[in-house]
């Protein structure tokens, strides 16, 4: 008994270190990103290798439901594991469980009943969301009552949870005290985690903005008629999976790294790894002018600021301005031809701004790179 017991803890043990090693921002973001099209794959060729390898089955209620368990199991190691469970069961962290669980049931849903759709159109029925136009229910009674209902039911959930769980509130701020790590709200979780990678400028400033215009954005830049109205996946793939990309990869996996794996001094730690406070992690880096200047072509960097960083303003001069025309003119030719150039223009902004960040976070992981426009007489990085 001793030495199956001896066994079990050995073999929970080594699933913990493997979880550490692969929850590491280099090994799981490169992960996600690999992977992401074959969970939603943007074409046919995508597809074909997810209709292969049976990924498509998760988004059955099989498919559900082990995802589910698979949740549920990482959550119980974590609960009975004395480093993870200290962070699970802080009431600053509770919301972020809970998100968890909802993004993984709407996600799985959605795209449940998008392929059920997709399903029935190819066999020439309608979509489970069509209604024969004459038969209309009302706003008032039938959709206020129903909206109703819901607004009490989730004020009553609201006052249960207020009752039972106790507010994260702390001690008055002292100035003479600083928290490690400190740590903003867990809808902030995702910018702060922005601001390794990236100037407080753009990080708290540029990419929130860019994100809720480009939202407010889409319905006006869509042109497909398709999918409009009921779920369906098929119709509009490549558009599915730059939305969904951006919302899980480069937000929401944010948010969980800021709030599980950053420990003091905001450096990086696994899941079931002590937060060590002493933990020193070697750090270099480099801007793209001292690369340039010193180490390309082994001269001191130019005392002139416009000079210094003459190449971080070609690099992104390219980037916002060059790039989308010569995109346009080739690989993205029949795009800027369907959209026109005006909406194609915005389309780019915001896309070549949302591909920044993993561009930035590589660059910063392979090469130490810091900023590619490094002006701090002015206040200003890029």
């Amino acid at each position: 008994m001793e030495v199956s017991q001896g066994l079990y803890n050995y073999m929970i043990d080594q699933i913990k270190h493997i979880i550490d090693y692969i929850s590491a921002p280099t090994i799981s973001f490169t992960f996600l990103t690999l992977f992401f099209p074959l969970f939603f794959p943007p074409t046919d060729w995508f597809d074909k290798i997810n209709r292969k390898l049976g990924i498509y089955k998760i988004w059955t209620n099989k498919g559900g439901l082990f995802l589910f368990v698979l949740i549920t199991l990482f959550f119980y190691l974590g609960f009975n594991d004395e480093n993870f469970s200290i962070i699970l069961l802080k009431p600053d962290n509770f919301p972020i469980i809970l998100m968890i669980y909802t993004m993984f049931f709407f996600t799985w849903y959605g795209m449940k009943k998008a392929y059920v759709n997709d399903s029935r159109i190819d066999n020439g029925e309608k979509p489970t969301e069509y209604h024969d136009p004459e038969d209309k229910v009302l706003v008032w009674p039938d959709l206020v009552y129903i909206e109703l209902i819901a607004l009490i039911l989730f004020m009553v959930f609201l006052m249960v949870w207020s009752i039972l769980v106790a507010a994260p509130l702390e001690e008055p701020a002292n100035p003479s005290v600083t928290p490690n790590p400190s740590k903003a709200p867990w809808y902030f979780l995702g910018l702060q985690e922005m601001l390794v990678y990236f100037d407080p400028w753009l990080a708290g400033v540029l990419f929130p903005t860019f994100i809720i215009i480009g939202m407010c954005a889409i319905p006006y830049m869509d042109i497909n008629k398709e999918g409009d109205g009921y779920y369906s996946f098929k119709q509009r793939r490549v558009g599915y999976f730059i939305f969904m990309y951006g919302w899980l990869v480069l937000w929401v996996y944010l948010i969980i790294i800021g709030t599980f794996f950053r420990g003091p001094n905001w450096n990086f730690f696994g899941p079931f790894e002590f937060w060590d406070p002493h933990k020193v992690v070697p750090l270099n880096n480099v801007n793209l002018s001292e690369y340039f200047w010193v180490i390309f072509l082994e001269q001191p960097l130019p005392s002139n600021i416009l000079l210094r960083e003459s190449m971080g303003f070609f690099v992104t001069g390219f980037y916002i301005m060059i790039l989308p025309v010569l995109l346009a003119k080739t690989l993205f030719k029949k795009m800027y031809s369907a959209y026109g150039p005006v909406k194609y223009t915005f389309i780019m902004i915001f896309g070549l701004t949302m591909l920044s960040l993993p561009i930035k976070m590589y660059l910063r992981w392979i090469i130490n790179l810091k900023y590619i426009v490094a002006i701090p007489e002015w206040f200003f990085n890029i």
